[in-house]
């Protein structure tokens, strides 16, 4: 899914400003899309050149103008018509997991510590998909749902075999200084 098709998107939730679609986008969705100042902004100005969204400038005291973006008709049967193309496969970048991929190379105190943070982290986004219930569409439901599961699964994962990563990581460094 491309930066337009996601502004359109986020716009269905209700009028933003390019601050807010990135606010947006570092919620839930931060697991799935990073985007950054640099391509939302040109993208909405893109939208609306093209009559997808509408700008209204709001005056404030002793600021900039703020240019909140509001979806059109023409923006919601854009939207739509993108949403009707069959995704892209999901792809999944990790440097925690070249990192891990690794192990055998790392101080095994340092590999525990990389896995107690992943861990931290990992638990923290379960904790904060849990405490945000509530006002949220099917759709959102469902996306945290999923995002629940999976950060879930991982931390199972990571909380399981981290002992035995770390004993294979020992006998590696052992095995090395023989």
């Amino acid at each position: 899914m491309d930066i337009r098709t996601l502004c359109l998107g986020i716009l269905t939730f209700g009028d933003a400003t390019g601050y807010d679609v990135k606010k947006r986008l570092e919620g839930p969705l931060r697991h799935y899309y990073d985007a950054s100042f640099g391509s939302i902004y040109p993208a909405l100005a893109g939208l609306k050149r093209d009559g997808l969204v509408e700008r209204v400038e709001e005056s404030q005291e002793k600021r900039p103008h703020k240019k909140v973006y509001s979806i059109t008709q023409a923006g919601r049967l854009a939207l739509v018509e993108a949403l009707l193309e069959d995704p892209r496969p999901d792809r999944y970048r990790s440097d925690f997991m070249v990192t891990v991929l690794f192990a055998d190379l790392l101080p095994p105190g340092h590999l525990d510590a990389l896995l107690e943070d992943r861990i931290r982290l990992y638990r923290s986004f379960v904790d904060k998909i849990e405490s945000s219930q509530g006002g949220r569409s099917p759709g959102q439901e469902f996306v945290n749902g999923l995002g629940h599961a999976v950060y879930s699964a991982a931390l199972a994962y990571l909380e399981e075999h981290r002992p035995w990563l770390v004993a294979q990581s020992l006998k590696a460094q052992g095995e090395a200084a023989e």
